[in-house]
């Protein structure tokens, strides 16, 4: 069984400082059940050398342009390319009750959206206990179409990740992701701690933190 953080689930579908009704709260069991049953958690991740510039980020596969993601990266020496995804189950059971139920389709987005942003924590802490052991700290993820982070940037991470190969994601010409609910991210990697929780930046009360994650609107 899934460890479900509802909270999550709440924030998702817009509700804030308080809780949905009772036929809600079914509602959302249910689509946690049914996501159970059809999701198919799956990672995959490389770590690349690092070399900042006064104006560029050289990822060895991937270079781009983008102060946000400067900030975030200072003072690391590699980088982590992560991807994760929910596999496309999980599309099918939106698009049926896309179809015909939206209201259950609605809640099946936000609890897929939990999901998945709790899979990558996961991840990313097995990660931090790996790194960890070699004295190395992990920044926050910091994905493409974040603050200044090119989208377009998705191409040489696919392709460098080999990522529908690997598990099963491929990228339209619009640089959207399928199956939907898949992230790519970068993970700074550095000797010296950064001060900011793993999880995110929506978790941390540190508004002006300088590693703070920008949000895509």
């Amino acid at each position: 069984m899934w460890n479900w953080d509802e909270r999550e689930i709440f924030r998702y579908l817009g509700y804030r400082g308080q809780e949905p009704a009772g036929d809600v709260r079914r509602l959302i069991h249910e689509c946690e059940r049914e996501l159970e049953m059809h999701a198919d958690l799956r990672s995959y991740w490389r770590e690349y050398p690092l070399i900042l510039t006064d104006d560029e980020i050289n990822m060895t596969v991937l270079r781009t342009k983008s102060r946000a993601l400067m900030r975030n990266l200072k003072n690391c020496e590699s980088v982590i390319l992560f991807a994760a995804t929910l596999g496309s189950g999980v599309d099918v059971l939106l698009h049926r009750y896309g179809r015909f139920e939206m209201s259950r389709c609605v809640v099946l987005q936000a609890a897929a959206a939990a999901m998945l942003e709790t899979w990558c924590d996961e991840e990313n802490n097995r990660l931090k206990e790996d790194y960890g052991k070699h004295g190395l700290y992990l920044r926050p993820r910091f994905s493409p179409g974040y603050g200044d982070f090119p989208l377009e940037c998705q191409k040489p991470f696919f392709e460098a990740l080999e990522l529908n190969k690997r598990i099963g994601i491929t990228l339209t010409d619009s640089f959207l992701m399928a199956p939907s609910k898949s992230v790519t991210a970068v993970i700074g990697v550095s000797k010296m701690p950064s001060g900011c929780i793993l999880e995110g930046c929506e978790a941390c009360g540190k508004t002006g933190c300088e590693y703070r994650r920008c949000q895509a609107g």
